[in-house]
């Protein structure tokens, strides 16, 4: 009898407790449908193009004895009004949002007065630029609060669209947000002669693309759940303005495409699919115009492009969904969004502009290196936990590049998510993807790639810039919070058989999790609940998978560590084999 009974009170517990492992099993799949089925984000017909167009202003400069070009920019607070009689809280440069567009000209010397009048230290990086370590602008090169920084160079890169904006390690990603951006236009002999758009404002438009979120009248900075690729704001602007429209006189305009998001990946077109010439990249003009209608850019990625127009007609500059990227990305890390970016409104009567020129770059190898002239090879594993499984370290130079040479870089993405790669001061030359060719959009001159999640991407790089063996210079992933977090390493350039020095002491320097200053305790928690999200966000991806497949899920293999080459000061690499 007593059996009997203990019998029926397992068969009740376990009854029990299926029922429980049921509801839970169906609370969680629920919650992850839900999840899954409002995760994309659509702008697209619902935005009413009410405002212009801001085109920021042409920054004034002055010309010393010796002949530098002077310019000055103001870190400063201030308040902008996006939506009517709001006002948000913003920082700008010489406003108080974005800054203004410098301009110079090949072979001529500049120098920038940077004065920072924001209660923190940042810096000023120029990004895209060729110029010495010292100047560029890095995490090593902080301005503090109430603080100037001068630095100068020597123009010395063909005709290109480059871009300006803070880097200090471990705030890029708020201080970009809060407005902290601008366009460096460089001009050369050949750009000035070809028949491209290029009155400034008029038929030749800056267009820097952000994803923006408000939380009430402030920017909301917060990410979303499962979403590891960084901040995804629910709209966008353009030069600062939601909902732009812009008015075109002439029969061809240039857009000058910048995505200035800090993790968002835009693909460009229209929204009548018409074709467009792609015209530059990163780095200056293509050899030739190529026809195409979608352009990808991950963030810090720049293209030109010339768009034909007709009398009377509007058409709109739209993003839409992913070319890369597996089912969660497409879902979670915005890879499903589409956006209604920018409305351009043409005149009915249009001023005629010549044809898109046959040949672009005076180079016709746009003074890139090939694969052929490497004498080094180095090979770059990126994770979200840190390139070549190492976090960032401001005390360590990770690679010793001889000054002249070129080399070729492998950029292996392992497989946690999308990444990007950004090296500084150089333009490098994309050898394949996968190894195969890359395509139109990927042939000039670069100086970030997006490198998809399970792809390799090769590069060649040349270093022509000054030896600094003390001042490194930075690579890492663009999604700005995986920078933040440590997806960075540093480099410098030495001339033959010299070896790395000593990285200036940064004493209270407020890096990803150190220092005491006002972002510590938010970069604490961020980067906790950043890893919380990714371990989430892994095991659901496996679930998923599994679900997919028809198998148990496996447990996680653990990260193989040793694997990764890792190089002291001063230590060379291999030759190529």
């Amino acid at each position: 009898m007593e059996k009997t009974r203990g019998r029926r009170r397992l068969k009740r517990v376990l009854i029990t407790l299926a029922v429980v492992v049921g509801v839970l099993a169906a609370g969680i799949g629920g919650s992850f449908a839900w999840l899954w089925t409002s995760a994309d984000l659509s702008t697209v017909g619902k935005v009413r193009f009410g405002n212009e167009l801001a085109v920021p202003p042409l920054a004034p400069s002055t010309v010393d004895e010796d002949g530098t070009r002077v310019f000055d920019l103001r870190m400063q607070a201030g308040s902008t009004e996006f939506r009517d009689g709001t006002a948000t809280p913003t920082w700008g440069f010489n406003g108080d949002h974005l800054g203004p567009t410098l301009r110079a000209e090949r072979g001529e010397r500049v120098k920038v007065r940077v004065r920072n009048t924001l209660d923190e230290a940042s810096s000023v990086h120029w990004h895209g630029m060729h110029l010495p370590a010292a100047m560029d602008g890095g995490p090593h090169q902080m301005v503090d609060a109430s603080s100037t920084w001068t630095p100068h160079w020597k123009v010395d890169q063909p005709a290109s669209t480059l871009w300006y904006h803070p880097h200090p390690h471990g705030a890029t990603e708020r201080h970009v947000q809060r407005g902290l951006a601008g366009m460096f236009l460089l001009d050369d002999e050949n750009s000035g002669r070809l028949a491209l758009p290029k009155t400034y404002g008029v038929d030749d438009l800056p267009v820097m693309v952000q994803d923006v979120t408000f939380d009430g009248a402030k920017f909301d900075h917060g990410h979303r759940f499962l979403a590891n690729t960084g901040f995804l704001g629910e709209r966008t602007m353009v030069n600062g303005t939601l909902d732009p429209y812009a008015e075109v006189g002439d029969e061809r305009v240039r857009l000058r495409l910048l995505n200035a998001s800090t993790a968002r990946i835009y693909t460009f077109g229209f929204d009548d699919d018409r074709a467009f010439d792609l015209v530059g990249t990163d780095g200056g003009l293509l050899s030739a115009p190529a026809s195409m209608n979608r352009v990808q850019l991950s963030p810090g990625e720049r293209s030109e492009v010339v768009v034909t127009m007709r009398p009377g007609e509007r058409t709109v500059l739209r993003s839409y969904p992913w070319r890369d990227g597996n089912g969660w990305e497409r879902r979670f890390d915005g890879g499903d969004d589409s956006f209604d970016v920018l409305q351009l409104r043409a005149a009915e009567r249009l001023r005629p502009s010549p044809e898109v020129p046959g040949r672009l770059a005076e180079d016709r190898g746009l003074e890139l290196p090939e694969a052929d002239d490497a004498v080094r090879s180095r090979h770059f594993e990126l994770r979200r936990s840190g390139i070549n499984g190492q976090p960032m370290a401001m005390d360590r130079i990770d690679e010793t590049v001889t000054r002249g040479t070129t080399e070729v870089w492998t950029l292996r993405n392992g497989g946690d998510m999308t990444h990007n790669f950004h090296v500084h001061d150089v333009q490098f030359r994309v050898l394949d993807v996968n190894g195969k060719r890359p395509e139109p959009a990927l042939r000039g001159r670069k100086d970030t790639v997006a490198v998809p999640m399970g792809a390799t991407v090769r590069i060649a790089l040349r270093f022509d810039g000054p030896s600094d063996p003390d001042a490194p210079y930075m690579y890492h992933c663009h999604l700005l919070s995986h920078e933040d977090d440590g997806m960075m390493g540093q480099f410098v350039v030495v001339e033959k058989g010299q070896r790395a020095g000593e990285v200036p002491d940064h004493a209270g320097h407020q890096g990803v999790t150190g220092g005491s200053g006002p972002d510590r305790p938010r970069r604490l928690v961020r980067s906790t609940a950043r890893r919380w999200n990714a371990l989430i966000a892994e095991r659901f991806r496996r679930f998923g998978n599994a679900a997919r497949d028809g198998a148990s899920p496996a447990r996680a293999k653990p990260r193989a560590r040793g694997s990764a080459r890792h190089r002291g000061p001063g230590q060379d690499p291999p030759d190529m084999p």
